[in-house]
């Protein structure tokens, strides 16, 4: 069984605002590869700090724990404790919250899951073959009332119903094992980066890349910027290439 490499780039920007609640971590372990993207929900305190608390948690599980493909719903789950803890202990921090999607692979399988609307991409021979499903009002809304998924002006578009640290501990969603093929690619991002950049063109850029900073420096600058506003949200990607 053929046992491949995970090549990642990274990046994450302010975009307009003040301070970037987002945060991601990217972590190898022997042969387990795990990239995770988080974004503090803005209006509440501390957003920069459970973006942060999640991707050190994912880490240090990642690093202290035995790992297997099936480790995955732990990790999200410790990560969410670890905010808890904090909230308990810091009345500032109550209201804190976040998003997470994080993919864990040990180079033949992938795994991936998530709380919120931070996406996973995965693209193979020129298409989408899998993308996660937002946690948010206007996704349930789409699936009952024709609502287009990725509408994102709906005022509902930021309404979530699942995140890190919210009142009841989180269920995160979790895929079923894939098996990796040579040429896969998967992206991560927060609502600050898909939301303004399509599916075709995220499939066109990846189609003219040959790394995976060539296909987000391609995405961010030539589809992005262009449409960054005063008030642009954070954004960040992790770009995933499969050798």
């Amino acid at each position: 069984m053929t046992t491949y490499s995970l090549q990642h780039y990274a990046l994450s920007h302010p975009g307009g605002r003040a301070i970037n609640e987002d945060a991601y971590c990217c972590n190898q372990r022997k042969n387990y590869f795990c990239f995770t993207v988080a974004d503090g929900l803005g209006g509440h305190d501390g957003g920069d700090i459970a973006s942060r608390l999640a991707t050190d948690a994912v880490t240090h599980f990642i690093e202290t724990e035995s790992i297997s493909l099936d480790s995955l719903e732990s990790c999200i789950k410790y990560a969410d404790s670890v905010i808890r803890q904090r909230q308990a202990s810091d009345t500032k921090l109550q209201d804190m919250h976040t998003t997470i999607v994080t993919l864990l692979s040990d180079g033949v399988h992938a795994v991936w899951g998530h709380a919120g609307d931070s996406r996973l991409y995965h693209f193979r021979n020129g298409q989408c073959i899998a993308r996660t499903r937002d946690h948010t009002v206007s996704q349930v809304m789409s699936r009952v009332r024709n609502i287009s998924q990725d509408n994102q002006m709906h005022k509902n578009r930021n309404a979530l119903f699942r995140c890190l640290g919210d009142t009841d501990p989180v269920n995160p969603k979790i895929t079923s094992s894939c098996k990796l093929m040579p040429q896969d690619a998967f992206l991560l991002c927060t609502d600050g980066y898909w939301a303004h950049i399509a599916e075709e063109e995220m499939i066109a850029d990846l189609a003219r890349s040959h790394t995976p900073q060539q296909w987000l420096e391609q995405m961010t600058v030539q589809r992005l910027k262009p449409r960054i506003t005063a008030r642009h949200d954070n954004y960040t990607a992790i770009g995933v290439f499969v050798q």
